[in-house]
C-alpha cells in the first residue's frame, strides 16, 4: 500500500480509503466487520463515514454506518491504527427532515451536537477528520449544473461555522477539518478566512471524481497543488457503472442500481458509451475494467486517497488490488482519447 501525507497534518494516510455507505443497508454488522478487517489487512488506514450513513438515507438507518464503525474498533481495538474520517450534514434540502428537527445548518449548535453524537456511535474520543457533508449555500453539487445564483440572508457564514469547527479542535473532540461537495470560491474563501482568523485550515475536499466525471481538474485540482489541499475522491467507479456489469442493461442481484435505480447520474447515454469503451481498452489490454478505472484515480497527483467501497469480499478484494496496478502511457493516452470523445458526461 501507498502512503501520502494528509496536507501538512503529519498524518500519512493510505491511497485508498475504505468507504461505508453500505454498511447498516447493504451490508449488515457480519459484512461490514469483513470488510473492516479485509481493509486494514491490506494496509488501508482510512474509513470515511457520514452521520447520515447508510445510503440511500433514511431515517431508520441515519448512524448505522459509524455505530457500526464503533463496534468494530471496540471489538478489534485498533483506534490507534486507523484515521476515522465523518461528515455532519449540510442543510436538509427537504429531505432530511429527521435529523436534528430539518434545521440542520451548519452552525454552532448543529455541529457540537452532531460531533457528539458521532463521537458517541464511533465509541471514540476524537475524530480526526471532520468534513462539512454539503455547503450551507445553494450551490452547484451532486451533479448539478447551470449555476443560478441565490441571495440567501439566512444562512450561516462560512466563518461561523469554521470558528464552530475551530473551538471543536480546541476542545480536542476533532483534530482537523475538510470539506465534501465544495466549489473552487467555497474553498478558497475557506483557506482565506483561516489564515486571516487563526482557526484550522482545511485539509482535504472530498468530491465525486472518476473516469465520467473529470470536473475536479477545472479549477479545484490547481487549488489543491497550490494549497495542499488533497482529494479525496468519492464514486471512483461511478456506483459501480465502470466495472461495466450494468452494460446490455443488466442488473445484477443486489447491485447497487439494481436495488436503487433512481441513482442514475452515472447512467444516462453518454456516460453507457463512454463505460463501453473504457472497458473495451481494459479488454484489449488485459486489464480488470473496475482496476483500471480505480488504479487511474489513484494516480492523480491530487488524489490524496481513492475511497473504494464494496458490497462483497470479491468486489473489495478485487478493488484492494488496484493499488498495485501502474497504468502504462499507452492505457493513459487511449483514457485521454476516450475522455475527449466524451467529456464529463456525469458532472
Amino acid at each position: 500500500m501507498i502512503y501520502r501525507p494528509l496536507a501538512d497534518t503529519g498524518i500519512d494516510v493510505s491511497a485508498l480509503c475504505l468507504g461505508t455507505m453500505t454498511f447498516g443497508e447493504q451490508n449488515d454488522h457480519a459484512e461490514a466487520f469483513e470488510q473492516l478487517d479485509m481493509a486494514l489487512d491490506a494496509g488501508v488506514n482510512v474509513i470515511d463515514t457520514a452521520e447520515m450513513y447508510a445510503i440511500p438515507p433514511r431515517a431508520q438507518t441515519m448512524g448505522s454506518s459509524e455505530t457500526i464503525i464503533g463496534r468494530w474498533l471496540a471489538q478489534r481495538r485498533c483506534r490507534d491504527r486507523v484515521v476515522i474520517a465523518t461528515k455532519v450534514c449540510g442543510p436538509g434540502r427537504d429531505w432530511l427532515t429527521y435529523i436534528r428537527g430539518g434545521d440542520n445548518h451548519l452552525d454552532r449548535a448543529n455541529i457540537q451536537t452532531a460531533v457528539d453524537d458521532s463521537l458517541r456511535r464511533l465509541q471514540t474520543d476524537v475524530i480526526d477528520l471532520y468534513q462539512l457533508h454539503w455547503p450551507e449555500r445553494r450551490t452547484n453539487c451532486f451533479g448539478e449544473l447551470g449555476y443560478r445564483h441565490v441571495d440567501e440572508h439566512e444562512r450561516v457564514s462560512l466563518l461561523h461555522t469554521l470558528q464552530a469547527l475551530g473551538d471543536l479542535v480546541t476542545a480536542g473532540k476533532i483534530r482537523h477539518v475538510g470539506v465534501s461537495n465544495e466549489t473552487p470560491w467555497g474553498l478558497m474563501r475557506f483557506l482565506a478566512l483561516a489564515d486571516a482568523h487563526g482557526l484550522p485550515r482545511v485539509v482535504s475536499i472530498q468530491n465525486p471524481y472518476s473516469l465520467l466525471n473529470r470536473s475536479f481538474e477545472v479549477g479545484l485540482a490547481e487549488v489543491s497543488h497550490r494549497e495542499r489541499v488533497g482529494l479525496l475522491a468519492y464514486s471512483p467507479l461511478g456506483f459501480g457503472v465502470l466495472s461495466g456489469k450494468y452494460l446490455g442493461d443488466r442488473r445484477p442481484p443486489r447491485a447497487r442500481l439494481t436495488l436503487y435505480p433512481h441513482y442514475d447520474r452515472y447512467s444516462n447515454a453518454q456516460a453507457v458509451a463512454a463505460t463501453a469503451a473504457y472497458v473495451s481498452l481494459a479488454g484489449d489490454h488485459g486489464l480488470d475494467p473496475a482496476q483500471m478505472a480505480l488504479a487511474y484515480v489513484t494516480q492523480r497527483p491530487f488524489v490524496t486517497s481513492n475511497i473504494i467501497g464494496a458490497t462483497s469480499p470479491a468486489q473489495l478484494r478485487s478493488n484492494l488490488a488496484s493499488a498495485d496496478l501502474v497504468l502504462s502511457d499507452t492505457v493513459l493516452d487511449a483514457i485521454e482519447t476516450i475522455h475527449t470523445a466524451h467529456p464529463n458526461p456525469s458532472p
